[in-house]
């Protein structure tokens, strides 16, 4: 649980400096599509800085989920959202209202719930299918992050918020399914390749989510995407459970963590500025 919640914090301070990147990405101009403004981010110091941090949670995420279940981990994922949002508060001068620092209580109230009740991670092995599904779902998003320009100007935040989630559940859902590191198995198991197609396709979703449409809404759809799914398949087909008797409390953790998280999506991005402060920072 604690390297589930040290994800959390690198997650939660990359989100603030890839905002400001994608932000000033697309005021440049230059066209490319979603993977021009991808590739402008890229030489922004702040994406990189970004990128970096994403990298240590990476490392975090991998030793939590092979430790806890998928869902205690998706829940201390989320909470980076509470992470995001102070660290605006701190960087950014973003002022937290009362509301906003109850949500940010009620975040952490979950996690210690969830951190009381759950157990170990299942020892249910995936099948082939599970791990074929979850390359299909890499490739899906995919196709909505290169697509997002082209999708209807309403509710644009809402499918690359989810595409961003599903992506990011792809990545926690097969780090399980790959059960050994030698090379050979490897590159002979789709779930290699959907893990690291997930990422890369969940990384161009929230770019993408992070300068077009509404932010609160794509936050909130990312939250619940890369939440909800993947724990569900955690308990139905990879095994996972909660210490005897406390399911109910994991449950309730679950949700009021989860619902925290919800009532500060609009964290999950940099307040909107304007180029010459965005340049400037």
């Amino acid at each position: 649980m604690v390297c589930a919640l040290g994800a959390a914090v690198c997650f939660g301070a990359a989100t603030v400096l890839q905002a400001m990147a994608a932000r000033a990405a697309a005021a440049q101009g230059g066209g490319g599509g979603e993977a021009g403004v991808l590739l402008r981010a890229l030489r922004q110091w702040r994406y990189l800085a970004g990128l970096a941090l994403d990298g240590l949670g990476f490392v975090f995420q991998v030793l939590a989920l092979r430790s806890i279940p998928i869902y205690a981990v998706g829940a201390a994922l989320a909470s980076s959202l509470a992470v995001t949002a102070v660290v605006a508060a701190r960087l950014l001068r973003v002022r937290l209202h009362r509301g906003e620092w109850t949500a940010v209580a009620v975040v952490c109230a979950g996690l210690a719930m969830l951190g009381f009740s759950a157990g170990t991670e299942g020892d249910l092995g995936g099948s082939d299918a599970l791990e074929f599904s979850m390359l299909g779902v890499a490739l899906a998003v995919l196709g909505v992050g290169l697509a997002g320009g082209r999708l209807p100007e309403r509710g644009r935040g809402l499918v690359l918020g989810l595409a961003a989630g599903f992506g990011f559940g792809v990545v926690e859902v097969s780090v399980r399914l790959i059960d050994s590191l030698e090379p050979s198995e490897l590159l002979a198991n789709p779930a290699t390749y959907a893990l690291l197609l997930g990422g890369g396709a969940a990384f161009l979703a929230l770019t993408s989510a992070l300068q077009r449409g509404s932010v609160t809404v794509a936050t909130a759809a990312m939250v619940i995407g890369e939440t909800v799914g993947p724990a569900l398949v955690g308990v139905v087909w990879l095994g996972d459970r909660t210490r005897e008797g406390l399911g109910w409390l994991a449950v309730l953790g679950f949700v009021v963590s989860v619902a925290g998280a919800l009532a500060l999506a609009r964290f999950g991005e940099a307040p909107a500025e304007t180029p010459a402060r965005v340049e400037s920072a």
